[in-house]
């Protein structure tokens, strides 16, 4: 419903053509080669994310990271295309890092329907007026809109949360690329209007203090699992205390373990608790 002040939107929906786009982003492998080994990878992270869609009725996924630069966008990018290759299924992308936008580059799509989320939350415009068809992809996006230099006010809108209860209701999933955890304020709001978050971790980069600060500030109920970027390891499915007690001592001792590992193990920071799982892989984004 638009606000009674709002400029109205009267364009029909706009549909990318395969001769719209500009290059594509060789990253995007589920889009471009899915059944290379990279776009293997992300369809065994399709595969846990349609399990607890069975399992816990879980259908919007926020996708971020402790830092800029882990690769959470393609991620979030290539998860939604490794969905959508089920034909019958509805799936929604949306760009709601309103600060350092990145999808519609990723896809090509530079200057592409410039209005996005910004104008659901600022200008009171429908999802019909904002939504983005890709045909080619089966896959429906929102681009961010302009870049905000407030994001924040714009994201603390009761907007937001008719937004995503339409997106809930009409497609089967929603995939929602964020702005990194630490450093900016705006993913405890989106918080709110998402199942849980997937955190794309720096295998090489990521110290476990960062980590642990991560976990702490999203709450550790909210965290569905963590995807260990940049690994040398083929993508392996570990679901940590699904269903109980992890009898190696936890989800947060085996990262310790995994970053240490991999050179990044020295942070002091603990987080705690259970339900979390990982995903690694040298086929996850680049």
């Amino acid at each position: 419903m638009r606000a009674a002040d709002a400029p109205a939107f009267t364009e029909s929906v706009p549909t990318v053509k395969d001769d719209d786009a500009e290059s594509v982003d060789d990253r995007l492998v589920t889009l471009l080669t899915p059944n290379s080994f990279a776009g293997e990878q992300y369809r065994t992270l399709r595969h846990l994310v349609e399990k607890m869609h069975t399992e816990t009725g879980v259908s919007v996924v926020g996708v971020s990271s402790p830092s800029i630069g882990d690769g959470k966008t393609t991620t979030a990018i290539n998860l939604a295309g490794a969905l959508a290759q089920a034909r019958e299924t509805k799936v929604l992308l949306i760009d709601m890092d309103l600060r350092r936008p990145a999808v519609n580059g990723q896809l090509g799509l530079r200057g592409f329907n410039p209005k996005g989320v910004v104008a659901v939350l600022g200008a009171g415009a429908s999802l019909d007026d904002v939504i983005v068809e890709l045909p080619m992809f089966n896959l429906s996006i929102i681009p961010s809109g302009p870049r905000q230099s407030a994001p924040y006010e714009l994201l603390k809108s009761s907007r937001l949360h008719q937004m995503m209860d339409e997106a809930r209701r009409r497609f089967d999933y929603v995939i929602v690329d964020t702005p990194p955890v630490i450093a900016v304020p705006d993913c405890r709001v989106i918080s709110s209007g998402v199942d849980g978050f997937l955190i794309i971790v720096n295998a090489h980069k990521t110290p476990t203090r960062l980590l642990s600060e991560t976990v702490n500030v999203l709450g550790q109920s909210k965290v569905l699992g963590l995807i260990f970027n940049r690994d040398d390891q083929p993508i392996a499915e570990h679901l940590y205390n699904s269903y109980g007690p992890d009898p190696s001592g936890g989800w947060t001792g085996s990262i310790r373990r995994r970053l240490r590992r991999n050179g990044h193990g020295n942070g002091n920071g603990n987080a705690s608790g259970n339900g979390t799982g990982y995903l690694s892989g040298n086929g996850i984004t680049h």
